[in-house]
């Protein structure tokens, strides 16, 4: 009995360390000099799941790389750069999958959130990929206006769980991240 105790926690711990989220590529809009981009480092860097920031200041982006295991709240990087008083203009994150069925219009839970995959092919998920945050003030009110045209589901429009489930589902209110590849 202890050996199978064991070995269904070894399993749980190598499992949930697959799912994860690894670094993140965000492209700020709005900075015009170098005191726009020090604020915006400065604000990142107290997220408490981030390691270490990288910038490349000539395309106003940061790497983000995320402490191992850490819970990323993806919300929460956007926040910290409307703090600073800019905006994102591109979120793209690599997430480390361990096949993971992907299907275009679906939802599918990873790393503690769901993420709902639009615009994608059928597919297998394994090793790091980036994906792209695909959700309003992730990318452009023209893009969000295309996007929205490929889902039926209302999720798209608010982020929230609840518009595409019953109202007694638990999960309901959960947020979700929409995404692409």
């Amino acid at each position: 009995m202890k050996l199978l105790s064991i070995l269904l926690v070894a399993f749980g711990i190598s499992f949930g360390a697959q799912a994860q989220y690894k670094k993140a590529s965000l492209q700020a809009s709005g900075l015009t000099c170098a005191m726009c981009s020090r604020a915006t480092l400065e604000s990142l860097q107290t997220l408490p799941f981030v390691d270490k920031i990288d910038t490349d200041l000539d395309n106003t982006t940061f790497i983000l790389h995320f402490k191992p295991d850490a819970a990323v709240n993806i919300d929460a990087i956007k926040q910290k750069v409307e703090d600073a008083g800019f905006s994102v203009g591109k979120l793209v994150v690599t997430a480390s999958f361990s096949d993971v069925k992907v299907h275009n219009d679906t939802h599918v839970p990873f790393a503690g959130s769901t993420l709902h995959f639009m615009h994608v092919k059928d597919q297998v998920l394994n090793g790091d990929k980036d994906i792209t945050v695909i959700d309003k003030d992730f990318v452009s009110a023209k893009q969000f206006k295309k996007y929205a045209t490929e889902t039926t589901m209302s999720c798209y429009k608010t982020g929230v769980m609840a518009d595409c489930c019953t109202p007694h589902d638990a999960k309901a209110s959960k947020r979700i991240y929409h995404v692409t590849i």
